[in-house]
């Protein structure tokens, strides 16, 4: 059966994950402690997609009255995700959702631990171990 045209928009602050199944040692050589796999409290999976980040208030100018609409573009303060990363997260607040056929977790930012990525030179601040 061939796929359609359908896709998967990420909204606001969250992650779409593509899931890594229940084993000791990640995909990317991170070992998670025994107790963090029995209780699965938190998972670990690769990064899809995410979405634009916390909208932030528009500026309005001091004689204009806040509730008037505008043609103002919204802004975001974007995520710390990238498509790509390996994210380890609370399995508890991911949400879990399949899209034709396909399993994927839906996690907000907020729940995302840490973040594994390959460098390049934007990440001059990040701490490499």
């Amino acid at each position: 059966m061939p796929k359609s045209n359908k896709r998967l928009i990420v909204v606001g602050d969250r992650v779409l994950i593509q899931p890594e199944e229940g084993e000791e040692r990640t995909k990317v050589g991170l070992y998670l402690p025994q107790t963090a796999v029995e209780t699965q409290s938190v998972q670990g999976g690769t990064v899809l997609a995410t979405g634009p980040g916390n909208a932030l208030a528009a500026p309005t100018e001091l004689n204009e009255e806040p509730w008037k609409i505008g043609a103002v573009e919204p802004r975001y303060v974007p995520l710390q995700a990238r498509i790509g990363d390996y994210a380890i997260f609370f399995r508890r607040a991911a949400v879990e959702i399949t899209f034709e056929g396909d399993r994927y977790l839906v996690v907000p930012q907020a729940a995302i631990l840490t973040l594994v990525r390959e460098e390049d030179d934007q990440d001059e601040g990040l701490l490499s171990f």
